[in-house]
């Protein structure tokens, strides 16, 4: 969730960028304040056959305010350009909320390429969105373990499962240089949104601390720039979410104990736009509290335990 980092993009919606040898990249024409430019979907490989990561939004791609400000359309017919005269040999989705995975059975419908990659998720959430719906229409071929792996020509992709921003989500490292295309769990233009009941602020934080163990060369994330010092990026990561706990804390010791008051003294100068995924990431932080027995909740609202 970004508090105003603009980065201005390389390339337009559509178009295809090399980013290393093995890794291009075509953004989707569905920018908002939760997708910044707009979901990247990532191509890998260079020889006979290539894997598509996060094939993104189709249609009107997701809903978000009103007007709705996010278009997926004719991101399928991108893709396929990006990769005239190569196989799809597979179509591997991070998770499977509505900016990430709805374009695949397209893509498939298209190349017969199959769908393989997280868990199929379709959620009710029990409060007003704060990030793009699930896609309840995602049908996986094949569903990776944390491990598992895929390969073609001259590549090869290994899952790790990452859950937090989603139960589903994986990364996916590839083996020949060194990435890690982490999807929404690590971005350097914003904090990922952790909205329960699927988002878990434990499991996100344990996801963390999986990934700054791990000696990834470079993240390419699904939105934003490419992350060029990983265990820095992360380390700050911890570090925040450990200081955000530290002032729901102080919050809740001053008597301010329901989540739309802290998200006010809290994010200062937010966009208006995001002040419901703020709601969401200090609810989720609170349920965390909650579940170590430092704080108890009665109706909405919160206090120390």
């Amino acid at each position: 969730m970004s508090e105003d980092k603009p980065w201005p993009d390389t390339i337009r919606a559509g178009e295809c960028e090399l980013h290393e040898p093995l890794v291009r990249r075509v953004l989707a024409p569905n920018p908002s304040p939760y997708t910044f430019t707009g979901t990247q979907t990532w191509i890998v490989g260079a020889g006979s056959d290539v894997a598509v990561i996060d094939p993104g939004p189709t249609g009107s791609g997701m809903s978000i305010g009103d007007p709705p400000d996010a278009n997926g359309t004719g991101h399928v017919d991108a893709i396929l350009r990006a990769t005239e005269g190569q196989r799809i040999a597979a179509i591997l989705c991070t998770h499977t909320h509505r900016d990430h995975s709805p374009a695949a059975a397209p893509l498939k419908e298209a190349t017969g390429a199959p769908i393989i990659g997280c868990a199929p998720l379709a959620l009710r959430d029990d409060g007003p969105r704060a990030d793009s719906a699930f896609d309840p229409d995602y049908a996986p071929d094949r569903v990776l373990a944390d491990g598992d792996r895929i390969s073609g020509d001259g590549w090869t992709i290994e899952a790790v499962a990452t859950p937090g921003h989603t139960s589903n989500h994986l990364c996916f490292g590839l083996a020949e240089s060194g990435a890690l295309f982490t999807g929404d769990h690590v971005m350097a233009w914003s904090t990922s949104v952790v909205s329960p009941p699927d988002g878990d602020m434990a499991a996100y934080m344990a996801s963390l601390s999986k990934l700054y163990e791990r000696d990834d060369r470079v993240y390419y994330p699904a939105h934003g720039p490419a992350v060029t010092k990983p265990k820095q990026l992360v380390r700050g990561m911890l570090g925040h979410r450990k200081q955000r706990e530290r002032q729901i804390l102080k919050e809740l010791d001053k008597g301010i104990n329901v989540i739309p008051a802290m998200v006010a003294h809290m994010y200062k100068g937010l966009d208006p736009r995001l002040t419901g995924a703020a709601g969401r990431s200090v609810l989720a932080h609170l349920i965390d509290l909650k579940t170590r027995g430092v704080v108890r909740a009665e109706g909405d609202e919160w206090m120390l335990a």
